[in-house]
């Protein structure tokens, strides 16, 4: 087995995926983990011990040579120094006969080993349909960057090899020589060209490279990105280039509030705070639209906040808006059937977690579902339902 492994990049197209899986046994196991020496190097031991758990779970169900098969790919990941030197804030490990996947996170998840019918995804799930995580475009007619984050961590992102880097990277042989002789249109010094009598033929082909070069980067960050992702994009860029931007960009994803400064004079942290400053009003008012929504929904006879007549109405597609705390968990199973809740004992680690099956079915179903923190749940039971009829 290849000795460095390359983690994958977690999309919503995945997390299908993993719902959709059909093989059998699941194992799911998350840890927090850390970004820097010392503190990593830990990280090892407690996978160590996680891992310990999942054998001793499998090979109370399943023959050893079955078992051991299942283990391997996580005993090579354990092995692995390049993967563990170059960790983040946390780690999810799948596995199922013929599957393995490893998704490292920007937040830190609670530690979990468990052997399942189905794979374990409420935290990949949060991770995901938090409105708290968004992309940053930093754009400048010198440089193109792509950040990912929250309010707590923004990290720089590779960019895929359809976006361009640069203006010359983006247009090529089109780049017109007046814009390399204006050096001073779109710098530092607060992004205006200075202007001098009978150049004016010259701005306009500056101006004319600066649309092309941000209608490549609209479309490809679009393209390799924001559709992959999901995720809202926030635009970093001077006010003139805002504006240059949105007219040619066709983005759904495309955040009506943005940056408007000169993203190249900022460092990672400082691009971080400002950019939560702006997405924060914007993410709490949707809180509170999904909260009214299941209020209205709840007054009309077409909402629940009770786990088993929500249980019922997910197996016969009835929500269409699921809503669920992300730090309860319910052990137990339910009958893809007949919405029947077989609860568990919390803990055993044959057991799945009636929460996180809910979400699948109720996607499986069409229907949406968002994992919200207890604060901003519109109930205390951990689960608020919206029904279509």
């Amino acid at each position: 087995m290849n000795t460095t492994h390359t983690p994958d990049i977690l999309t919503p197209a995945h997390l299908a995926e993993l719902a959709a899986f059909q093989g059998q046994p699941c194992l799911s196991l998350y840890q927090p983990t850390h970004r820097h020496h010392p503190e990593n190097q830990q990280d090892t031991i407690r996978f160590r011990h996680l891992l310990q758990a999942l054998q001793t779970s499998l090979r109370q169900l399943h023959a050893p040579d079955a078992a051991q098969a299942l283990i391997e790919p996580f005993e090579a990941l354990a092995k692995d120094a390049e993967f563990w030197n170059h960790t983040l804030d946390g780690l999810a490990v799948l596995a199922a006969p013929g599957l393995f996947r490893v998704y490292r996170l920007q937040t830190a998840v609670p530690e979990l080993a468990i052997v399942a019918d189905s794979f374990h995804t409420k935290p990949l799930r949060q991770w995901l349909q938090s409105i708290e995580r968004y992309q940053v475009l930093a754009l400048s007619l010198q440089q193109v960057q792509l950040f990912e984050g929250d309010r707590n961590v923004l990290d720089a992102l590779a960019l895929a090899p359809g976006v361009p880097h640069t203006m010359a990277a983006a247009l090529g042989d089109e780049l017109t020589e007046a814009h390399s002789s204006v050096s001073s249109y779109g710098g530092t010094g607060g992004g205006h060209m200075a202007m001098h009598h009978g150049q004016g033929g010259k701005k306009d082909q500056v101006d004319g490279d600066a649309q092309r070069f941000f209608r490549a980067v609209a479309r490809a960050v679009l393209e390799h990105h924001s559709k992959p992702s999901g995720l809202p994009l926030m635009l970093a860029a001077l006010p003139e280039h805002h504006h240059l931007f949105r007219e040619v960009s066709h983005n759904p994803y495309l955040m009506a509030s943005g940056l408007m400064l000169d993203p190249t004079g900022l460092s990672a942290d400082a691009l971080r705070q400002r950019a939560w400053e702006v997405a924060a009003p914007q993410q709490e008012e949707q809180h509170t639209a999904w909260g009214d929504a299941y209020a209205e929904a709840a007054a009309h006879g077409l909402g629940s906040e009770n786990l088993s007549e929500v249980a019922h109405a997910a197996v016969s597609g009835r929500v269409s808006t699921l809503l669920i705390e992300a730090e309860r968990q319910v052990a137990g199973r339910i009958d893809g059937t007949t919405g029947r809740i077989d609860h568990a004992e919390l803990g055993n680690p044959h057991v799945d977690d009636v929460l996180d099956d809910l979400g699948t079915l109720v996607e499986k179903m069409g229907g949406q579902v968002h994992v919200l923190p207890a604060a901003h749940m519109p109930c205390s039971t951990g689960v608020a339902a919206s029904f279509r009829h």
